[in-house]
Order: structure tokens, then C-alpha cells, then sequence
């Protein structure tokens, strides 16, 4: 999977520019705050349908503008897709694929697949589980759409549920029938969920676990810890958990249990991570899980993601810098510096120079 060039009009500082990539590595360099970080933001947004970092899109729009115009050109192993994305003030997003009109996210996730390596991911270890709820469902949204679907389901059953709770708090009830029509509902979607989630943690364990070993020597070990503590995970037994809670969730006026407690428990030699593991420990196990994400995708879908490195090279030792640079050889990668020399050793290398919202494009 290759993209190819990417336009973008007052999109974040750029007013007008288009991007022409080479299929190997493309080093975007520059200055701090001048736009690089951007570009990959770019891209994501085609394969998310959202940034990884903005929390709204009016963020996204350049300052005193009213929309912001976005196209992406890429291909997998089996066609050529031209991708339009339009961001208005208002609120409204428009998506296009081969101009067929994009109305979920659902649709969307299945065409370009991305993953996005920044400083931030570090937290994977040992941030909080949210952190770590993220890097599974960033993954697993993107081959499966029936995944994405059931989790929007799930997190709009629990909003209602959790709006129940605080008015049954209020007036001092301790049950309540609609309190059992949610739980239904949110035990049909959290047992696909669950599904889905066992069997991409079994997969990044191996695949994880064997770049850590290469890296440091160390055992890595990955472990789903799931908010519902339930070894059967049909919807009937979900759902008489969830029933059986009713009472201490009305006391706290929010569910108290399901998968959006999900977490991972990640071990290095035996001791947790998160707690007992070195920064370097905590760094390995963060860039071994990162780079096994990428291993799953190609696994599943038969071909390597984009692979987006925002200024991670400068988070890293020699070491796992140059481990980094020899998994990447022959994919796509685009990554962001302050400079030239980020010690990659790669061939056919492209660089792009970003200054004030501008590239000048050079081929090394």
C-alpha cells in the first residue's frame, strides 16, 4: 500500500500545497511549528476519518477560513483510489473515495491503512488503559468495519445507560426495567467486541513479543484484562454480569463495569511493566507493540500500512533506532525532523523541506 501525492488547501498553516511522495522513505524536515507534523496528520485523517491529535475539525481548518479541501492519491495491490475530504466551519465533513460519497466512518476505515508512530505512544505502556483501549481499537477498526459499527453502538448504549443511572440516583430507586434494556443491548455489542479484541491481542502478543526478544533479549508478554470478568463471553452470561450490578451502579451513577474498562496488562521478564519496568523497558515494549501493529495489518490484509513516524527518531537510542530503521526497509514510510540526519541508512530516500507551511522537495 503506496500513497502517491497529497494535496491540501487551508488545511492547518498551509494555504495551497501538493506533496509528491516516494514509495520507499520520505524525510519531511524543518523547524519546529512549521507544518511537518501536519502532513501526517493529513494522511491519518484519510484513513481515520478524524486527527489523532485535534479534538474537533474545526481545528483543522486554517485560521480565517471557512472549509478546508483535502485529496489523497494511493493505491493497494489491487487499484488506484482518488480520496476528497472537505472540512467546513460548520461542523459538516464530507468525504469521497473514487467519487463515492463516504456516510460512515465504517465505510471509510477498510481503504487506507496507516500507523501513526509519535512520542505520545510511549504512553502505551504506562498511560492510562484508555491509551491502551485506543491502540487496540485504532487497529482493529481498520480491517474490520462490523468492529467499528459494534464499538459506536456500544458507546451510545452506555451514554443512555450512564444518563439513566444519575436520574435513578437522584430519585432514590434501586432498579429500573429500562436499566435491563440497555444491559441487553450493551451485551450484544460488548460480546463481538470482546471477540474481536481477544483474538488481535493474541496475534500482537506473538508478533510483539518476538521484536522485543530481538531488540533487547527481553520476554514481552501481553495480556487482555477485561473489564467484564467473565471467561464466557457469549451476550446471555455478559448480560446477567451487567444485571447483577444494577444496584452499585446506580450508587456511582455510571456503569461500573463493561469494555470500555478494558485494558492490557504488559509484562517485560515477568514483572509488569507500568510499575516495576525501566523508562528503556517501558520505550522497548512500546515500540515493539507499535511496529507489531503494523506486523497484524499486513498479516490480515495481505499488504504493509503507511507507516507515519512523527519526530519518534529523536525518543529513541542508537539501538532501537537503527532496529527501527531495518524493519522499515522497502515499506513507505513518512517521517518528521528537524534535520537530514536521522541516522536511517535507507535507499531511495526523498526529502521534503517544510518552512512556514510551505515544501520545497528535494530527492537525496
Amino acid at each position: 500500500m503506496h500513497i502517491s501525492t497529497l494535496s491540501l488547501s487551508n488545511f492547518r498553516n498551509y494555504s495551497s500545497e501538493k506533496l509528491e511522495f516516494s514509495p520507499h522513505t520520505n524525510v519531511i524536515y524543518g523547524d519546529n511549528a512549521q507544518g511537518k507534523t501536519n502532513i501526517l496528520e493529513a494522511v491519518y485523517l484519510f484513513s481515520q476519518g478524524r486527527s489523532h491529535r485535534a479534538k474537533t475539525d474545526r481545528e483543522l481548518i486554517k485560521f480565517g477560513k471557512d472549509f478546508s479541501k483535502l485529496q489523497l492519491e494511493f493505491h493497494d495491490k489491487d487499484r488506484d483510489y482518488k480520496a476528497n475530504i472537505q472540512l467546513i466551519k460548520n461542523g459538516k465533513k464530507n468525504i469521497k473515495i473514487n467519487h463515492v460519497q463516504i456516510t460512515k466512518l465504517s465505510m471509510l476505515m477498510n481503504y487506507l491503512n496507516v500507523v501513526m508512530f509519535s512520542p505520545e505512544d510511549l504512553d502505551i505502556v504506562k498511560g492510562a488503559p484508555s491509551v491502551r483501549r485506543r491502540f487496540i481499537d485504532s487497529s482493529v477498526s481498520q480491517l474490520y468495519p462490523r468492529y467499528l459499527n459494534s464499538l459506536i453502538d456500544y458507546h451510545r448504549a452506555l451514554s443512555q445507560k450512564n444518563s439513566l443511572l444519575k436520574t435513578l440516583r437522584q430519585k432514590g430507586a434501586h432498579s429500573d426495567v429500562m436499566l435491563s434494556v440497555w444491559n441487553e443491548q450493551l451485551a450484544v455489542e460488548a460480546s463481538k467486541i470482546m471477540e474481536y479484541r481477544i483474538d488481535f491481542i493474541k496475534l500482537i502478543n506473538e508478533f510483539a513479543s518476538k521484536i522485543q526478544r530481538e531488540i533487547s533479549g527481553e520476554e514481552l508478554k501481553i495480556l487482555y484484562s477485561p473489564g467484564i470478568k467473565t471467561d464466557n463471553i457469549d451476550k446471555s452470561t455478559i448480560f446477567k454480569h451487567l444485571e447483577r450490578n444494577q444496584r452499585r451502579e446506580i450508587e456511582f451513577a455510571a456503569a461500573q463495569v463493561g469494555i470500555q474498562r478494558d485494558d492490557l496488562h504488559i509484562s517485560v521478564n515477568g514483572k509488569e511493566a507500568r510499575v516495576y519496568g525501566s523508562q528503556g523497558q517501558q520505550r522497548t515494549a512500546a515500540l515493539s507493540m507499535k511496529i507489531a501493529e503494523a506486523d497484524y495489518l499486513q498479516h490480515i490484509k495481505g499488504e504493509y500500512p503507511v507507516l507515519l513516524l512523527d519526530d519518534i527518531m529523536s525518543e529513541l537510542d542508537i539501538n532501537r533506532r537503527m532496529y527501527l530503521a531495518e524493519k522499515i526497509r522497502g515499506k513507505q514510510v513518512l517521517i518528521t525532523s528537524t534535520d537530514t540526519d536521522i541516522q536511517l541508512s535507507t535507499e531511495n530516500t526523498r526529502l521534503i523541506h517544510i518552512k512556514n507551511g510551505a515544501a520545497v522537495r528535494e530527492d537525496a
